[in-house]
């Protein structure tokens, strides 16, 4: 996943720091490139790339519209020049055709289709490449953080404006082959002041999730549109990160001072009835940390979200533990989103 920022440098520095990602490899002015500079962060297996402007480019047009944000959700493919030319009979939105990048560890083959806003898919076909990461970067010296245990990318959560939704899940659906998972609707999601509408669209492998949100009429402006307003259209709200201990991750991010939304207790209270027949949940450690807890009927999971971890109020992180149970916590919906509505109305966005 490709995050642009305004500063690269500082950003994957919190990314170290706070959330303990290894740096392993870089491209910039001393590899020969002249308008941006990227860091490549690794945890386990999540690979971020944080990328800056050196000089006016595409890059610092696309930071200056939508602040620090995604810019690519990179998928990996089989065969990239396959995988471009189906997609687009399919549909898809035409960036930039296969081409090859080489150097001494080998070929890797990629291709770019475009989706929401100025959100783009890299397709990468890289079973010829035995290098660090691309051609183009070196690798570093392994700068590396001391990881919290976040595992791989669980799902993406793309904003997009009110009545897109079922355009982009059909393109998804069109384009890609993925299904439409499960599909949240504005009186499942809501309060008395604004609601939103949700459907997840998954691949065949079950491996690769893009849940999408629309604002839904209320009251006053819903979260969704505060986030279009802000980004400036279209985008990526937010990144889940699955880990194997959520209670470990959230309080060594915590510790390095990541902040979290905060839940009222009378929720916990509610979890305690809910999760009685569950002696391994320990609710009050869960209340304690503000983690959230929903069930299914292939089991549970726990989830918290981070505040925006930007100046606009858009782009946050979740962190994620699945216990058997493969949903979104449905359960958990509304007091997420009185949660987020409540930072809402401290900004006066509300």
């Amino acid at each position: 996943i490709v995050l642009y920022a305004g500063s690269a440098t500082p950003t994957a520095h919190f990314f170290k720091t706070a959330f303990g990602f290894s740096e392993i490899a870089y491209a910039g002015l001393e590899t020969g490139r002249k308008t941006t500079s990227s860091h490549v962060l690794k945890q386990d297996g999540i690979v971020l790339v944080v990328s800056g402007a050196l000089q006016p480019s595409p890059v610092s047009m696309h930071i200056a519209k939508h602040g620090d944000s995604v810019k690519d959700i990179a998928l990996r493919v089989p065969d990239a020049k396959k995988a471009f030319e189906t997609a687009v009979a399919n549909g898809a939105i035409g960036i930039t055709g296969p081409h090859k990048m080489f150097d001494k560890h080998g070929v890797v083959r990629r291709a770019v289709i475009g989706t929401y806003g100025d959100t783009v898919h890299t397709l990468i076909e890289r079973s010829g490449y035995r290098g660090h990461f691309l051609p183009g970067f070196v690798s570093v010296r392994p700068q590396r953080g001391q990881g919290v245990g976040l595992r791989v990318v669980d799902h993406v959560v793309g904003n997009v404006e009110l009545g897109q939704m079922d355009r982009w899940a059909s393109y998804y659906a069109r384009v890609m082959g993925f299904t439409n998972l499960v599909h949240f609707s504005d009186s499942q999601v809501s309060t008395e002041y604004s609601a939103l509408m949700s459907k997840v669209m998954q691949d065949g492998s079950g491996a690769v999730k893009f849940p999408l949100n629309e604002p839904a009429p209320g009251k006053r402006k819903s979260q969704i549109q505060e986030y279009l307003d802000f980004h400036g259209g279209p985008g990526v709200q937010h990144i889940a990160f699955q880990t194997s201990s959520i209670a470990r991750s959230v309080s060594l991010l915590k510790e390095r001072g990541v902040s979290f939304l905060r839940i009222p207790d009378a929720y916990y209270e509610e979890a305690k009835e809910r999760f009685a027949d569950t002696p391994e949940v320990d609710v009050e450690r869960l209340g304690r940390l503000g983690v959230l807890i929903d069930r299914d009927e292939d089991g549970y999971l726990l989830q918290i979200f981070t505040k925006p971890i930007v100046d606009r109020p858009t782009l946050f992180f979740e962190i994620i533990e699945r216990r058997g149970s493969k949903g979104f916590g449905l359960g958990n919906f509304k007091a997420l989103f009185e949660a987020l509505e409540r930072e809402q109305g401290k900004r006066g966005n509300l």
